[in-house]
């Protein structure tokens, strides 16, 4: 619970001091007076710790977040240096250097988990129709085989390029299978021998023969007195094929158990080095929640590495994803495509929660992924909640500038002020609304440990 807090607090606090810190730069630059940056804190005022360039920097007493006071922002001060009295275009880009910055933070910190080592699906590869007498380094390979192990490490790919996995944390080599590929087939696994076999070799054999993703699939639960139960099923197994017909990311185990609903299929499972064939009874209709089965499935998660240049370039694509995925929430739940359940707002409990999560598994892996894209995530999600179009947010205030511009002349500044401050008061009601229901919901979080392949 400290931990929770305290890596809360800085978190939140580090983020927010960045926003205001985007305002106060772009501030003086257009030259609206500062006159006092908290960098830690609201008040009242602990410490003063200095005043540089009219502006009086300090430490306050609630420990949240820091503030930027600057001239004027009563709404009624419209002297010279204060915010009314400068340009619109001085106040836009006062307003959006806040958002601006983290925005900034969230692709910095997207990046930043990438290059740590990110998550990604994994699989086998299945060679597809390659040509007769085919050898790899000696070993006699046939179409369909599925490569495993290459001298004692795992074989993976990507499930969605099909390209060579990196894994950021290699298993160590079954010394026994040294100079040796393993291979799946119908009737097993099979150990040829390819002494002179490298990674290297492996990524030709993949760039000459395209491989499609296997071994795709793995049992997460079985749901008690189900088929799966009783055929012996266990979370861990890897479904290989369905009467015959291979698994794969294309073929999936889904569509092909739906093909054959009321009936009992054969189930050929990969369990460690073990091909087991199972007899069971898909359901026509099964028990809410179980499937026809009585499995829970989910695929192959792998910690891996990219080279430097597109780990930057993936940080970045990743939370201009994210960001347009956020975007089009409002859309998504006016279309009914996402139930309003599904689009939870976390306040600051639900936001301390998954903080505490995120730190507690970089402290228990010693790997840093979940930190640095949960600070992506927050810092993208302070942006976009900072530029709504809601008084006594960056965005109600651009609002007001916009329709200055539309009318010609300006709201009069002292109604202006009322309703940012009833809609600061408002914000206030919505935050406590929200704080209610994180704590009456029950902790939240996210699976960091499947994420990280644990």
């Amino acid at each position: 619970m400290f931990l929770t807090i305290v890596s809360f607090f800085l978190l939140l606090g580090f983020l927010i001091f960045f926003h205001e810190l985007g305002h106060y730069l772009v501030a003086r630059r257009n030259g609206i007076e500062v006159e006092e940056f908290g960098v830690f804190g609201f008040p009242p005022r602990l410490i003063k710790l200095f005043t540089y360039d009219g502006t009086v920097f300090s430490i306050n007493a609630i420990p949240f977040g820091a503030f930027v006071r600057m001239k004027g922002e009563d709404m009624a001060d419209t002297s010279p240096g204060s915010f009314n009295a400068a340009r619109g275009r001085g106040r836009v880009l006062t307003l959006l250097a806040g958002p601006a910055m983290n925005l900034l933070l969230a692709i910095f910190f997207s990046i930043a988990s990438v290059l740590s080592g990110f998550p990604a699906g994994a699989a086998h590869p299945r060679l597809g129709q390659i040509p007769p007498d085919t050898s790899f380094m000696g070993a006699a390979i046939e179409p369909n085989d599925i490569l495993v192990r290459l001298n004692g490490r795992p074989i993976y790919i990507d499930i969605r390029t099909g390209e060579l996995l990196n894994q950021k944390r290699r298993q160590s080599p079954i010394v026994s299978e040294v100079g040796t590929v393993v291979i799946l087939r119908d009737q097993g696994l099979l150990t040829m021998q390819a002494p002179f076999a490298t990674q290297d070799d492996l990524e030709r054999l993949l760039q000459e023969q395209p491989a499609e993703a296997a071994l795709t699939t793995r049992i997460t639960q079985v749901a008690p007195g189900s088929p799966a139960e009783e055929a012996g099923l266990l979370p861990g197994d890897l479904f290989y094929a369905v009467n015959g017909e291979v698994v794969t990311a294309a073929n999936s185990l889904s569509e092909i158990v739906r093909e054959h609903l009321g009936q009992t299929i054969t189930i050929s499972l990969l369990r460690g080095d073990q091909l087991l064939t199972r007899q069971v009874l898909a359901r026509q209709e099964p028990p809410p929640g179980q499937g026809a089965m009585g499995v829970g499935i989910g695929g192959v998660l792998m910690l891996v590495t990219l080279p430097f240049l597109q780990s930057i370039w993936l940080g970045i694509v990743s939370i201009f994803d994210y960001v347009q995925a956020i975007i089009s929430l409002p859309m998504m739940l006016i279309a009914g495509q996402l139930a309003p359940q599904d689009a939870a707002l976390s306040g600051p409990v639900g936001i301390a929660q998954l903080v505490g999560g995120a730190v507690n598994a970089t402290a228990d892996t010693g790997l840093w992924f979940p930190v640095w894209q949960l600070a992506a995530i927050i810092s993208a999600g302070l942006a976009i909640a900072n530029l709504l179009p809601i008084p006594a947010l960056d965005g109600g205030r651009l609002l007001f500038i916009f329709i200055e511009k539309l009318r010609g002349r300006r709201i009069a500044p002292e109604k202006e002020g009322v309703i940012h401050l009833v809609g600061f008061i408002l914000l206030l009601g919505l935050m406590v609304v929200i704080t209610i229901n994180d704590i009456r919901s029950g902790p939240q979080g996210i699976d960091w440990f499947h994420l990280l392949g644990q």
